[in-house]
C-alpha cells in the first residue's frame, strides 16, 4: 500500500511540474480568441521576441520589444498600464516570463498567446513582414 501511495505522489509531482507556470493576473489565450482581442480599442500589441525573430514576420500592428534585451523595462514603461497590453514570443516560453515582468510593473489587463508565433502560424492567422 504504501508502494502505491507513494507511486502515486510521484506521478502526481511529475505531471504537476510540466504544467506551464501561469501567473495571476494574465490571461493565456488561444490564436482565435487573441485574433478577436486585437480589434479591441486601445490594444497594444507587443512581439517580444529578437529584432530578426521580428522581420521575418509577425502579427499585424505589433511593436517589437525584445524581453531579452537590456532595455525591455525602459521600453515598456512607454505604455500604458491601464490599457490592455498583449504579449507573444515564438512558442509562449519568452512572453511567459514578458509577462509576469509586465504584471510586476504594475500592468492590469495582460494576455499572452498561448503556442506563439508557432501557433499562430500554423492556424494560418494574418502576419506581416
Amino acid at each position: 500500500m504504501k508502494i502505491k501511495m507513494f507511486s502515486f505522489l510521484i506521478i502526481v509531482m511529475a505531471f504537476s511540474s510540466c504544467i506551464k507556470k501561469s501567473v495571476e493576473g494574465v490571461v493565456l489565450s488561444d490564436a482565435t480568441t487573441f485574433e478577436k482581442k486585437m480589434s479591441a480599442p486601445n490594444v497594444q500589441l507587443i512581439d517580444v521576441r529578437t529584432p530578426e525573430e521580428f522581420a521575418e514576420g509577425h502579427l499585424p500592428k505589433a511593436v517589437n520589444i525584445d524581453v531579452t534585451s537590456d532595455d525591455f523595462e525602459t521600453r515598456v514603461t512607454s505604455l500604458d498600464k491601464e490599457q490592455p497590453v498583449m504579449v507573444y514570443c515564438k512558442m509562449g516560453g519568452r512572453s511567459a516570463k514578458a509577462a509576469e515582468k509586465l504584471k510586476e510593473l504594475g500592468f492590469k489587463n495582460i494576455t499572452d498567446l498561448d503556442g506563439g508565433f508557432s501557433n499562430w502560424s500554423n492556424e494560418n492567422k494574418p502576419i506581416e513582414k
